[in-house]
């Protein structure tokens, strides 16, 4: 058996790439992502708002959703870290599908020009309040994991 050079490809790879080895983490991420879709689209049409107003659902979701994920991944590293599928469904899927930068830059967008002095405001609140719900999130999840261990 000959080993095949560069010029004749084997068509495998002797090393496995990234993308093969997380393959089967999709459909958790898909399926949380799914399940945290959902869940902002439900903020969105409880909190409607128009340009020139606060948009207090994507604020809120932006805001619980960091909140949320630090508590996740203080928790998943500290008392699950073995289980493979949880922070990619729970992290990567469903708080990805659930915050979205998108929506938080088109609604500063859209409100620049409609009220500029909100749109800077929701920029900053956003950042201001979501920043320290990240790490309280994780000072929470670190102390339930510190209590449960």
């Amino acid at each position: 058996m000959s080993v095949p050079s560069a010029a004749e490809p084997s068509g495998e790879h002797p090393v496995p790439s990234i993308r093969s080895l997380l393959r089967d983490l999709l459909p958790a991420v898909a399926l949380g992502g799914a399940i945290g879709s959902l869940a902002r689209w439900g903020v969105a049409e409880a909190l409607p708002h128009h340009p020139g107003q606060f948009p207090w659902a994507t604020w809120l979701v932006n805001v619980s959703g960091s909140f949320a994920l630090g508590v996740v991944m203080a928790l998943s590293l500290a008392l699950w870290p073995h289980h493979r599928y949880l922070r990619p469904f729970l992290g990567a899927g469903v708080l990805g599908g659930y915050t979205t930068f998108s929506t938080w830059m088109l609604d500063t967008r859209s409100g620049l020009e409609a009220d500029a002095v909100v749109a800077i405001l929701y920029v900053g609140a956003t950042l201001a309040v979501g920043l320290p719900a990240a790490a309280a999130g994780l000072r929470l999840g670190r102390a339930v994991a510190r209590g449960r261990r």
